[in-house]
Order: structure tokens, then sequence, then C-alpha cells
């Protein structure tokens, strides 16, 4: 890892209570960093303070919809950790529920960039979560940061939500999108909502098992943000993927040796349109073979590059 020399730092996290918010904000407290959380104030009255908050971490008060920013809170961050945006999977996809999807991401970004570019001292780094939906279904083809976008709802949305993170640079920050595979972690997103019917060995491929998956566990997207952090090499878009994809069918084989359990229950693509609509094909069925050039090319060193190992890490005991 290349750092920057800057010691602590004080960081704005977004998105602090999801999966990987709560993960980050965990760690860069545990280093030493002061660590400021934005958020609505409707979450600031029931979010608890944070047990190890240095001085200089109060919450930061944002509310995109109503177009409002705690700018005096916000002055002296360093950097900002942007993760926020409602839950891809969080329920069937209709024109509203799009709506929420593009307004937490697309126009919450183009708020909150706006506001810290209108700060004394707007911070020196800006890191955005962004999505492999960036691609689109692209069945075996190997995708770099260089490939083009896809053209499905999700890879619209993830370009629209990249090109307003990218903003940032107007106020020269030093700006990254990660662009994440499956996150893998057994206490949430897609692999903690598979366990319970995979531990019945009721698992089984999705579709023709064919598509590929690209993946990395929970600890190294806290790694990957880290990184981004500290290394003035990193910036655009990154895959912040493992550098080992597979295919569903051997994703589904790998987890189910994991828990020692048998996969013979495969589940056909109708049966997921059926249930999930376009969603399924976009999140299920579609293909992604991403691979992290970007940070290889930088000699990033993974904390698990393989399924197998990335799967025991993961479960643990819980297997």
């Amino acid at each position: 890892m290349v750092a920057v020399g800057w010691g602590a730092m004080r960081v704005l996290i977004s998105g602090s209570t999801g999966l990987v918010g709560t993960a980050v904000l965990g760690a860069l407290e545990r280093e030493g960093h002061a660590v400021s959380r934005l958020l609505r104030p409707e979450s600031d009255r029931r979010t608890p303070p944070l047990p190890h908050a240095r001085p200089a971490a109060a919450n930061v008060r944002w509310n995109p919809v109503a177009g409002e920013f705690d700018a005096a809170a916000a002055e002296g961050a360093d950097a900002v950790v942007h993760l926020a945006g409602a839950s891809i999977a969080g329920a069937r996809w209709n024109d509203a529920r799009k709506r929420i999807l593009r307004s937490s991401r697309v126009e919450a970004t183009r708020h909150l960039v706006g506001a810290l570019g209108k700060l004394a001292r707007p911070p020196r780094v800006f890191v955005s979560a962004s999505a492999i939906g960036y691609y689109g279904d692209r069945g075996d083809e190997e995708l770099t940061e260089q490939s083009a976008p896809g053209d499905d709802f999700i890879a619209m949305l993830a370009r629209d939500w990249e090109a307003e993170a990218a903003r940032a640079e107007q106020f020269a920050a030093r700006t990254a999108m990660l662009r994440w595979g499956l996150i893998l972690s057994s206490r949430g997103g897609a692999l903690q909502r598979m366990l319970m019917p995979f531990r019945l060995g009721m698992g089984g491929r999705l579709g023709s098992g064919k598509q590929w998956m690209s993946w990395l566990t929970l600890a190294e997207a806290v790694g990957l943000i880290r990184y981004a952090l500290e290394n003035a090499q990193v910036r655009g878009p990154v895959n912040g993927v493992a550098p080992n994809p597979v295919r569903n069918a051997e994703f589904t084989a790998t987890l189910g040796r994991a828990l020692h359990r048998p996969t013979i229950f495969p589940v056909p693509g109708v049966a997921l349109r059926l249930a999930l609509g376009e969603m399924a094909q976009v999140l299920l069925l579609s293909s992604q073979r991403v691979v992290p050039k970007k940070l290889q090319a930088l000699g990033y060193r993974f904390l698990h590059a393989e399924l197998g190992p990335a799967f025991s890490a993961v479960l643990g005991r819980s297997a």
C-alpha cells in the first residue's frame, strides 16, 4: 500500500449504517481516524453516538431531498466515503422503485458533491461506491475498467451515478468510483439470504448456471476503501472485485462444499423472472466476468483471491 502520509484523517461517511458502511466506519475508528457520519435529521436522532468517536467526529446533517447540508459541521474533512443508496434488491422494481433507486444515488450524489464544493476547504479525496452493473449482461467477455457500459436500467444508473461523483474533481478532489461486485458476508447482503436454503440442502444453480459472477468479501471491500483513501494513484473507476470470477454453477458448488451440503435444486430462470421480474434478469441471471485490472497494475494484494478460501473466511464457524 502506498500511503499519502497524512496520518490521522477526518473522514465523512454516507451510508454508514449499511453493511459496508458499518464495517468501514469501525475500521477507520480503530485506526484512529475521526469519522463523521452524514445523516438525515431523522437518522441523526435515532443513531447512537460512535463508541470511540474523537472530538472532531460529530455527525453532519445531510438531507439531499430537502437540499440541506450542514456545511459548518463538514468543514475540515480530509476525505469523503460515499456509500449511500437505497437497496437495489430491497423491493421488486417498478417505476416508483426505480425513481427511488435513481434519486438515492444520482440525485443524492449531485447534491453532496455540490455542497462539498462550496466548503471553504473541500475534501481532498472523494471515494464513491458504484457497481459492476455498469457493464450490463456481457456473456463471456472479460470486462476491465476500460470496457463500455451496458444499456439496461442498472448500467445506466451506474453510469449516471459515476458521472455525478466525478464532478468532485472540479474542486480538485482525487476521485475514485469503486465498482463493487457481489459482496460476500454472513452478516448481510445476498449471501446472508442464500445461507438458509443452502444449509437446508435446497441450494442450486440459478438458471443455466453459466453466467459469470464477480465477487469480493466484505473484508476486501473495507480494505479497498482504505486503499483508495490512502493511495494517491487510485482514481477514476476501479473494479472492486477479486481477480478470479466464477460461473454461477461453480459459485453454487463451492458454497455447498463450504457448508457441507448438496446443491441439487436448480432454480429455473423462468421461475426467477416470474417471481422478481426485471430484477431477476439483471441481478441474478446476467453475466459479468469482471477483472480488477487497475488494482492488479498497482500491485494491490488481495486478502481473498479464490472463492473457496473466501467462503471459509466469511463463514468461519457458522459453516
